[in-house]
């Protein structure tokens, strides 16, 4: 009897601890909405349930929509992305989805390749690590994202997490019981509010330029696993302030498409059809405000719709969540700018 009892407090402690240990990761570890909180609120999606994914870099959370892609167009979408994201960290978050999900589709941004060219890109990598759970594929991204002599500095996240003492917030202290409601309702969106004009870019550039060997390394990558898995995949390039020296690997990529048979398209070449208003859409030279967003979501639809065949999920209980961020993203919209609905201008609009 002494012996089971001692057993018994062992194993209260060893619970108690893990316990502990859990809630203070849970309360410290960093919540962004930059890449962090879209890597961690997919695995809170409903299994087998996203039908288009749209994966790269900030563009995607920033510039697309689900809730609009959701209630005008019926498709169950999803932004997984991450800030300034390369290719060798989508790679690992498109086999790291494919373990939840079956995608019909994955929009693929690729404005990243275009514009860094390091092999090992520091600056947002928190960002794209640490939503990600632990796994073997998350140990691959880090050691193909990190050098050896850097990796303490990025893994394991607690060591980093515990600095963060300092800016608890309340909402820290509650987010271990609240963030399953409120990741599974987060579909990645993380609009602009501000407006800045900017000069249209004039296009001309016909030459072909090259990525770097790693970022074509691991574009084949991509392709290639999503062939193995009978996704389709559709290259985009985003709407910004484009340059003639990112075109020359836009052509280069345009290239590598077709002679996979894929869909590119650099929506940079279509912003009349989009109707973006240069002097009102854009937060900066890189991103899409909300109103921006809202355009290029509507064209991205139809895109979507015109080439592949989706269906509509309004209307099954399974995509309660879907209504639930459309909801949320009209409120939150409402609160940043006095608009009355998503897409539609209210009095506070200016």
């Amino acid at each position: 009897m002494k012996n089971r009892k001692q057993q018994l407090t062992r194993l209260f402690f060893v619970f108690l601890t893990a316990a502990t240990l859990w809630y203070l990761n849970e309360v410290l570890c960093v919540k962004s909405d930059h890449g962090i909180d879209q890597g961690r609120a997919m695995y809170y999606q409903p299994r087998n349930s996203i039908d288009v994914v749209m994966m790269g870099s900030s563009h995607i959370h920033c510039d697309i929509d689900p809730g609009i892609l959701w209630h005008d167009y019926g498709i169950a979408a999803f932004d997984y992305s991450a800030a300034a994201q390369p290719l060798w960290n989508t790679y690992h978050y498109l086999v790291e989805f494919c373990k939840y999900q079956n995608p019909k589709v994955v929009v693929l941004d690729l404005f990243s390749p275009a514009i860094d060219k390091e092999d090992y890109q520091y600056t947002w990598l928190r960002q794209n690590l640490y939503g990600v759970r632990f796994s073997l594929n998350k140990l691959q991204m880090l050691f193909a994202s990190a050098e050896p002599d850097k990796i303490e500095d990025y893994f394991p996240a607690f060591f980093y997490h515990h600095n963060r003492f300092g800016e608890l917030s309340a909402g820290d202290f509650l987010y271990p019981f609240t963030k399953g409601e409120e990741l599974r309702a987060f579909k990645g969106f993380t609009p602009y509010f501000q407006r800045n004009p900017q000069e249209r870019p004039n296009l001309t550039e016909t030459e072909r330029g090259s990525l770097t060997t790693k970022s074509e390394y691991y574009l084949n990558r991509i392709i290639e696993f999503a062939e193995e898995k009978g996704i389709e995949l559709f290259l985009v390039v985003t709407p910004y302030i484009t340059v003639e020296q990112d075109e020359l690997v836009y052509n280069r990529i345009r290239e590598i498409a077709a002679q996979h048979g894929l869909q590119f398209q650099s929506t940079n070449y279509y912003y009349d059809a989009m109707g973006l208003d240069f002097e009102t859409d854009f937060h900066d030279d890189s991103h899409l405000n909300y109103w921006g967003a809202v355009k290029f979501t509507h064209y991205l639809a139809k895109e979507l719709k015109a080439r592949y065949d989706l269906p509509d999920r309004r209307g099954d209980a399974r995509y309660e969540s879907w209504e639930e961020n459309y909801r949320a993203t009209a409120t939150y919209v409402e609160e940043n700018t006095g608009t009355t609905d998503n897409g539609t201008p209210g009095t506070g609009d200016p």
